[in-house]
């Protein structure tokens, strides 16, 4: 079983949770990310270029199987987001905010990824 740790309030985007599992993480190559997200989500789009817009090269591929891509990514069902990204070996599910992204590629803790369950509104790409 994974172990799951709350994150504090996250402003407007509301509250997150890290899943933690032991990963010897390798640096990420110039701020790649590929989005796996449904074909019909217009706000998954928008968190993409949300990423472009903050730095990142973004491939995204329409999925109809995100629930089984995130749960082989270790995302238990209820923490969830509307699209997975791989970060290099990070995973980033759901609406997570950029600077929360940024904190974790930059420090590269002994951590599987973050997820932000959901579609909070107000948080990146969700207008």
């Amino acid at each position: 079983m994974k172990k799951l740790i709350g994150l504090a309030s996250l402003g407007t985007a509301g509250a997150a949770a890290v899943f933690a599992m032991s990963l010897n993480a390798a640096p990420v190559a110039a701020q790649e990310a590929t989005l796996y997200k449904n074909p019909q989500c217009g706000c998954c789009e928008s968190y993409a270029d949300y990423l472009r817009e903050n730095g990142f090269t973004v491939e995204v591929k329409p999925t109809h199987d995100l629930v089984q891509i995130s749960r082989d990514a270790g995302i238990p069902d209820d923490f969830q987001g509307c699209h997975t990204t791989f970060l290099g070996d990070y995973v980033v599910s759901g609406h997570v905010p950029i600077d929360v992204v940024n904190k974790l590629l930059d420090e590269r803790p002994d951590l599987a990824g973050l997820t932000l369950p959901g579609m909070p509104l107000g948080s990146p790409g969700m207008g």
